[in-house]
């Protein structure tokens, strides 16, 4: 997941250009992108879209996130959007294990609800320094934790902390990336909001790279090229992509919603992350 590509749960109209878009994965916001008085339409919008043909044909990573557990909206975000069609929900404002494992929970009854196939995974936002102090526990406190998501303007603004600064910006990558090497999941880069400066947004994405970092989030569609060209995908990984994408159909006609290819468990999220840094290799420049 090179580049992941926030779209306002309020502007359905945007939905599937970003879907035919370059970025690996789509991330439907029905937190910090929609106002108040819009947040029923947007679930409803996204709900509708995330169920569609256009979206089961995608090689991309489909993600919601919804608004914070304690918030009034979040039980409603989960009766709308826990579909077959999510790959991941992103949960920004979590701060503990607890909070995790309640979130799963309301997570799980929505899924026997909505009668969804296969369980659906989690990118935690760590967002606060609470977060940041105990994310590895907050990553280990359930296997559908995928990965944790940095979030440095939560993080960083309400305290002062400059973010132009890259020893700062780099102390919260390393923290972050070593809570989730803990835990075995990936860490995701935030998003940069300034949208007319290229190279900050490169400074930060090779930073990430270089930390093992898997991708960055965009907040504008012409932020993807950048964060692409930043995690373009080794030979290596490459090739282990293909495997997985060739073992599939086997799994599949086998009825097996995971499966194991190089000693690794690999189910849907797995499988859509291969299928898309196989389509962003073919893509021309």
């Amino acid at each position: 997941m090179r580049s992941k590509l926030f779209v306002p749960g309020s502007r359905p109209e945007l939905f599937a250009k970003a879907l035919a878009g370059d970025a690996d994965a789509l991330s439907f916001d029905l937190e910090d992108a929609v106002a108040e008085a819009r947040k029923a339409e947007a679930r409803q919008a996204v709900a509708e879209f995330v169920v569609g043909d256009a979206v089961a044909q995608a090689a991309k990573l489909i993600i919601v996130r919804t608004n914070a557990p304690d918030s009034p909206h979040f039980m409603a975000d989960l009766a709308a959007i826990v579909r077959n069609g999510v790959t991941l929900i992103n949960l920004p404002k979590i701060e503990s294990p607890d909070a995790l494992l309640a979130a799963v929970a309301a997570i799980e009854a929505a899924e026997r609800a909505n009668a969804v196939a296969h369980p659906i995974g989690l990118l935690v936002n760590i967002e606060t320094p609470c977060a940041l102090a105990d994310a590895a526990r907050i990553a280990g406190a359930h296997p559908r934790v995928a990965g944790l998501q940095l979030g440095l303007g939560d993080l960083f603004e309400p305290y002062g902390i400059d973010r132009t600064d890259p020893r700062n910006v780099h102390a919260a990558m390393f923290a972050l990336r070593m809570a989730a090497a803990q835990a075995g999941v990936f860490a995701m880069d935030g998003a940069y909001a300034a949208l007319d400066d290229d190279e900050g947004y490169r400074e930060e994405a090779r930073m990430a790279r270089r930390l093992g970092i898997a991708g960055k989030s965009c907040v504008h569609p012409r932020q993807v090229p950048l964060a692409n060209a930043a995690f373009a995908p080794s030979e290596t990984e490459l090739a282990a992509a293909r495997r997985i994408v060739e073992a599939a159909p086997a799994a599949s006609a086998q009825s097996r919603g995971a499966f194991v290819v190089d000693g690794r468990m690999i189910d849907l999220p797995f499988l859509k992350r291969a299928q898309a840094l196989l389509a962003a290799a073919r893509r021309p420049d």
